[in-house]
């Protein structure tokens, strides 16, 4: 809902903008030229009263009212894809900006400094020519916040689209490996460079490598995951008494540590995925079965670290090279809910 609502609002505010340029504009040049056709005297406020349309301020604080509706349904409503969003945002300005600043400008200049109309304003009203020069010849609102934005908006999207992106770890399908409430940066150039929301890779720059912590879009959601690289593609993945085999190779597990110590039920282990290390969680009275696969050529097999509270590929299947989002370099703050305060004790590299 969301997302319609955006390219909705998107496609009516550059209507309303060209209305306003293409029939505003001619109106007022038209009550302009009659004023300086009938030297008719007056003062700036009773010029602009008269000249300036009344629907352009009616129109644009209807914009403005719309776009605060809809920034409150996105906190409300929870929903939207952000990556959309900001593409779309950043076109609407680019659009507005690029049309205002090499088209309608020059319609706008010489409307007050060409003709009769600019002889009326600098020798009838010429206390405040300059006042009324910028009023007439100015950007409207919606222009002025265009080229105030897309700038800013251009520089996010080439950052969080080709550089990196923040995320913001939900559950602890990834424990003791991320934490719930852990905001981490996403490398989004390790795998190749794609085109944001459609992800069409754009240059190859690297594969995913077994042990990688990814970001990705599993093939039954539409939201972003977070997990870890088990299998690559042509690999056997079996999974047996929590333990885990590749290629029919097991994986070294060394225990750390159970809790609570007389009677366990928990257990943290380093596990060494091809002499990639990281620290993986079992609950020693949950029963998950056995698994076992081969990974299929462009596809990629996840798991989460917390093994017996993870639903991964064991669930809902391999993922798609084409549903890679980057690779999870990174935890640069751990803030679990508003009620408590940021923490930067867990800041550091992702193993």
């Amino acid at each position: 809902m969301v997302n319609n609502l955006l390219l909705v609002l998107s496609a009516l505010t550059l209507l309303v903008w060209v209305t306003q340029e293409f029939r505003g504009r001619r109106q007022l040049n038209e009550a302009l030229s009659w004023c300086a056709d009938h030297k008719k005297e007056n003062t700036a406020d009773s010029l602009n009263t008269q000249v300036i349309p009344g629907w352009w301020n009616s129109t644009t604080v209807f914009i403005n009212v719309a776009w605060m509706a809809w920034f409150a349904s996105v906190i409300l409503v929870k929903d939207g894809d952000f990556a959309l969003v900001l593409v779309v945002l950043t076109a609407l300005a680019g659009v507005i900006a690029l049309l205002d600043k090499f088209w309608f400008e020059k319609r706008r200049t010489y409307l007050v400094t060409e003709g009769n109309i600019a002889v009326y304003l600098k020798y009838t009203i010429k206390a405040e020519f300059d006042t009324l020069k910028q009023r007439y010849a100015g950007q409207l609102p919606i222009a002025e916040n265009a080229r105030s934005f897309f700038p800013v908006l251009a520089v996010v999207l080439v950052l969080r689209s080709f550089v990196a992106e923040p995320f913001q770890i939900p559950s602890a399908s990834m424990v003791p490996s991320l934490e719930v409430g852990d905001y981490i940066l996403v490398n989004k150039f390790s795998y190749g460079l794609r085109l944001p929301v459609v992800g069409t890779k754009l240059v190859e720059v690297g594969e995913p490598e077994r042990g990688d912590v990814m970001v990705f879009f599993p093939p039954h959601d539409s939201r972003y995951f977070i997990k870890r690289v088990v299998g690559l593609p042509g690999d056997e993945i079996e999974y047996r008494d929590k333990q885990l085999y590749i290629n029919g190779r097991e994986m070294t597990q060394t225990l750390l540590a159970e809790v609570p110590p007389l009677n366990p039920r928990e257990q943290v282990l380093r596990e060494s995925l091809d002499g990639h290390n990281h620290l993986v969680h079992h609950e020693l009275r949950v029963n998950r079965g056995d698994f076992r696969t081969t990974v299929k050529p462009g596809h990629y097999f996840m798991m989460g670290d917390n093994r017996d509270n993870s639903s991964d590929s064991r669930v809902w299947g391999q993922v798609p090279e084409a549903n890679i989002v980057g690779k999870a370099f990174a935890i640069w703050m751990h803030w679990r809910s508003v009620s408590e305060l940021p923490s930067f004790e867990r800041v550091g590299t992702i193993r």
